[in-house]
């Protein structure tokens, strides 16, 4: 007669001496199991803990010196200047006006004049915005700080 099923796993152990765990000695006490816990975690049981317990090393609630530093988001002018060819930039006369909270760094090039009002920039941008014909302007009260001419009257006045 012809099998149409393949052939089922035995399911049981009977007349079997182990039940599948090979010699007899094995799981024979508390001392198969590699540890009571988290014990062995750093030996025999380094691959579950890597796998399952990820965050089981280290302090809980400390961040590394290097993610508590405050880092301004960026912008390139060329990806700027990409936002005024397609027109999503606001037109103010002839010059287009972008306001961005960050710094504008100088990668890339700009086609047209645009007036941009950003917390901070780079010389390269800076030059690259007045050869275009535009604008940078510094926002709020750092404006004096930034701008080095400004400082140095300040205290050649008053000396």
């Amino acid at each position: 007669m012809v099998r149409r099923h393949a052939k089922r796993a035995k399911k049981k152990y009977h007349g079997s001496r182990s039940w599948g765990a090979g010699n007899i000695k094995n799981r024979r006490g508390k001392g198969s199991k590699g540890g009571k816990g988290f014990g062995g975690g750093q030996k025999n049981k380094w691959l579950h803990m890597i796998v399952h317990e990820p965050d089981h090393y280290g302090v809980p609630g400390f961040s590394p010196v290097q993610s508590q530093v405050h880092k301004m988001p960026t912008l390139n002018l060329g990806q700027i200047g990409e936002m005024a060819g397609r027109g999503k930039l606001k037109k103010q006369g002839e010059k287009f006006t972008f306001d961005f909270k960050g710094k504008v760094l100088g990668a890339g090039r700009l086609a047209h004049p645009i007036v941009i009002t950003a917390d901070a920039f780079s010389a390269g941008a800076q030059e690259k915005i007045k050869n275009a014909g535009g604008e940078a302007r510094t926002r709020g009260a750092g404006a004096a700080e930034n701008t080095k001419s400004a400082g140095g009257e300040a205290k050649a006045k008053g000396a």
